[in-house]
C-alpha cells in the first residue's frame, strides 16, 4: 500500500529516534552493570529493548507503507557519567519522545491514516511509562539521597 510521503518521512524520523534511544539506554545499562547497579542495569536493558520493538514495528510499517527505513542517521546520544546524569539524560530523551510521537500522531491523522496512528499510539504509552519511571527515579534519588538511592540498586 503506496504511504503518505510526509507519514513514512515522520515514521523514519521516529525510527531514528529510537536507534539511538537504543544505544544510549545499552550504554547506561552496561555502565550500570558495570557498577554492579543490577537493578538499574536491567531497567535501562528493559527499556533498551522496548525502544528495539519501536524500531521494528516502524520498520514494518514503513514497509507496508512502501517506504525505505533509514537505519544509518542517529542523532546525538547524551550519556551520563554517573546514574543521576543517566536519569536526566534518559529522561529528556522520554520527554521528547512524548512530544515527537504526539506531532506526529497528529501528522497520520491529517493523512487519514489510521492504522499509523493507532501504532504510534501504542508506542507512545510506552515512552509514557519510561518517562514515569525515569520521573520517579529521580524524585527518589531527591526524597531519599543519591547514596541510600544506590544502596537499593544493589543485588
Amino acid at each position: 500500500m503506496k504511504g503518505n510521503d510526509q507519514v513514512i518521512a515522520t515514521l523514519n524520523d521516529l525510527l531514528s529516534d529510537e536507534l539511538t534511544a537504543i544505544s544510549q539506554y545499552m550504554v547506561h545499562a552496561e555502565m550500570c552493570d558495570n557498577w554492579r547497579y543490577e537493578k538499574l542495569a536491567k531497567a535501562a536493558e528493559g527499556r533498551a529493548i522496548d525502544e528495539m520493538k519501536h524500531a521494528e514495528k516502524l520498520i514494518g510499517r514503513i514497509l507496508f507503507l512502501e517506504g525505505i527505513p533509514v537505519v544509518s542517521n542517529l542523532k546525538k546520544i547524551h550519556i551520563g557519567i554517573d546514574v543521576p546524569s543517566q536519569h536526566e539524560n534518559d529522561t529528556d530523551a522520554e520527554v521528547d519522545a512524548v512530544k515527537v510521537y504526539n506531532a506526529a500522531i497528529k501528522i497520520t491523522v491529517d493523512a487519514s491514516d489510521n492504522g499509523t496512528r493507532e501504532l504510534l499510539e501504542s508506542i507512545l504509552k510506552d515512552e509514557e511509562a519510561h518517562l514515569d519511571w525515569l520521573e520517579a527515579q529521580l524524585s527518589q534519588i531527591e526524597q531519599m539521597g543519591i547514596q541510600t538511592y544506590l544502596v537499593e540498586q544493589i543485588g
